[in-house]
C-alpha cells in the first residue's frame, strides 16, 4: 500500500501548495503528461498469463502469439495491461515492496471474493484504506495487481 492511498491522497488533491503555485508548475512541467498509455507486465508464458488475467476478470483486447504480446481492456479506457513474454523471466514470488498497478473497482472486498472463487490466491485478505478497501493478486513473475474502491470516499470514485 502506498502512502498516498494509505492517508487518501490521489493525483488530483492539493498538495499543501497555493492553487496558483500548483497551477504555475503543472502548466510548465506537466504539460506534455496526457494520461497513462499501456502498463507493461513481462511473463514468462503468454498462454498461463492471459488465462490467469481472463480468470481475474480482463477481456482480451487482442493477442498476438507470434510475437508474445497480448493487450487486456481496463474498464472503457482504451490503454490497458499489455502482457509481453520476456527471455529467460521465470516464476517468482512478487518482491515487497515492488511496484504496484491497482485499479478500481466498485467493491474491493466482492472482487476479492470473485478472485478466490476462481481459484486466484489473495496476497493478504482485503485491507482497509483510507478510501474504502484494496484486496491484492500477483501473477506467476510476480506483477502484482490492486483492486480498490472508493467506498469511504465516494466523492473521488469514477462516475461509472
Amino acid at each position: 500500500m502506498s502512502d498516498n492511498q494509505s492517508v487518501g491522497l490521489s493525483a488530483d488533491q492539493p498538495t499543501g501548495q497555493s492553487a496558483e503555485q500548483c497551477t504555475e508548475q503543472s502548466a510548465d512541467q506537466h504539460a506534455d503528461l496526457l494520461g497513462f498509455d499501456n502498463v507493461l507486465f513481462p511473463v514468462g508464458d503468454l498462454g498461463e498469463a492471459v488465462a490467469f488475467y481472463e480468470r481475474a476478470g480482463f477481456p482480451v483486447a487482442f493477442r498476438l502469439d507470434e510475437i508474445g504480446l497480448a493487450i487486456l481492456k481496463v474498464g472503457k479506457e482504451t490503454p490497458g495491461v499489455l502482457l509481453r513474454v520476456e527471455d529467460g523471466i521465470v516464476p517468482r514470488t512478487p518482491q515487497w515492496p515492488s511496484p504496484r498497478l491497482w485499479l478500481e473497482v466498485r467493491d474491493a472486498r466482492a472482487k476479492g471474493r470473485a478472485l478466490a472463487a476462481a481459484g486466484i490466491p489473495l496476497l493478504t485478505e482485503p485491507f482497509s484504506v483510507a478510501t474504502g478497501w484494496t484486496v491484492e493478486i500477483a501473477d506467476a513473475w510476480g506483477n502484482v495487481i490492486g483492486f480498490t474502491d472508493y467506498l469511504k470516499r465516494p466523492e473521488l470514485a469514477r462516475n461509472t
